[in-house]
């Protein structure tokens, strides 16, 4: 039985996120049922994380276990034949036995992306946030540094019995979950990055976080934060506050989910 790492890429914009569903398209659910068509038999994939619906990829790791005899190369070949051109493999390559996608996933980085051009580019709209407003930069990236280091991050999580609260203590954080200290419903993360910069030849102003683990939402909820902060609803040094109230209400909305991408996945 061989153990098959994938690196891929997707445009989430036409998939109901990375779960499979019984009645939706899923990102999951696609490479399952091409695997199955590959290989002749069921294939159960396990990818480092769930993204949301709408939410993108640039390197989202997965793995599964097969006994068809197909060389790494020329299954990468042959998967992004059949696949739609909104999924791609980006590499294949044998994995050790206990290698898991998920459970050994160490850190993750995200990538947010807000277009400030007066208008957007049809060929842009399906992966950026348009807000064609001013913003108070600064402010939003200092903000954007409170949020370094071990927090609960209950105020920027899903509001609980919403069917984001039902999956957000599915996220892996850190190695099979220890960093949470055993408890899977732990709401504790540790950020490792956390940075606003400005591309001015694009205009595009981007939000990039590296965490070991991610709540369902986390990163659109601080997203839609930030934005209040640019906007001037909020101060940056609101965010401690927002942190300890450990409550839903005390942060902004959630933004848009085409702005999301993850960008990097890490392992030991």
């Amino acid at each position: 039985m061989r153990n098959i790492r994938l690196i891929l890429a997707y445009d989430g914009t036409d998939f109901h996120g990375w779960q499979r569903q019984p009645a939706a398209p899923t990102i999951q659910g696609c490479l399952e049922g091409t695997l199955e068509k590959l290989t002749g038999t069921p294939t159960p994939l396990y990818g480092s994380g769930r993204t949301d619906a709408g939410v993108h990829a640039l390197n989202q790791v997965a793995n599964f276990h097969t006994e068809c005899p197909i060389p790494c190369p020329n299954l990468v070949k042959a998967l992004n034949t059949l696949l739609p051109p909104t999924i791609q493999i980006k590499a294949a390559e044998e994995a050790p036995p206990e290698f898991h996608a998920r459970y050994g996933a160490n850190r993750k980085t995200y990538r947010y992306r807000i277009l400030q051009a007066p208008t957007c580019s049809p060929f842009w709209w399906r992966f950026v946030w348009h807000y064609p407003y001013p913003l108070d930069r600064e402010r939003m990236a200092k903000a954007a540094r409170f949020l370094f280091g071990e927090h609960d991050f209950t105020s920027f999580a899903a509001a609980e019995g919403s069917e984001a609260g039902q999956t957000s203590s599915l996220e892996v954080c850190g190695s099979e979950m220890r960093v949470c200290n055993g408890d899977s419903k732990s709401k504790v993360r540790v950020i490792y990055q956390s940075r606003l910069f400005w591309r001015a030849r694009t205009s595009l102003l981007v939000y990039e976080v590296t965490a070991n683990g991610f709540l369902h939402h986390m990163v659109r909820n601080i997203v839609g934060t930030l934005m209040e902060i640019g906007r001037g609803k909020r101060m940056p040094e609101d965010i401690p506050r927002i942190l300890a109230a450990r409550d839903r209400i005390q942060a902004g909305p959630t933004a848009p989910a085409q702005g999301l991408c993850l960008a990097k996945v890490e392992y030991t």
